[in-house]
């Protein structure tokens, strides 16, 4: 088995506490958290934007991926 790069270990870290910090923001289990932003495109969005979103305050990606989730049909406020 090949080892982590420094750059995939970094985006494992990233998405875990981004997953932690929405679950905490809405008083929610992470497993939850998690599951939604799987089914609303939140994690496809960190995806597709981790370059950008990496360099944000948490608490703003947070937010952001409420929006996004919110504009794919969730309705988590």
């Amino acid at each position: 088995m090949e080892a982590l790069s420094k750059d995939d270990r970094y985006w494992i870290e990233y998405m875990n506490m981004i997953i932690f910090e929405f679950a905490r923001s809405f008083k929610m289990p992470v497993k939850t958290a998690y599951t939604y932003l799987m089914k609303y495109g939140g994690i496809d969005f960190l995806n597709e934007f981790y370059d950008v979103e990496h360099t944000e305050n948490p608490y703003y990606t947070v937010h952001t991926l409420l929006k996004v989730c919110n504009n794919n049909g969730g309705t988590f406020r």
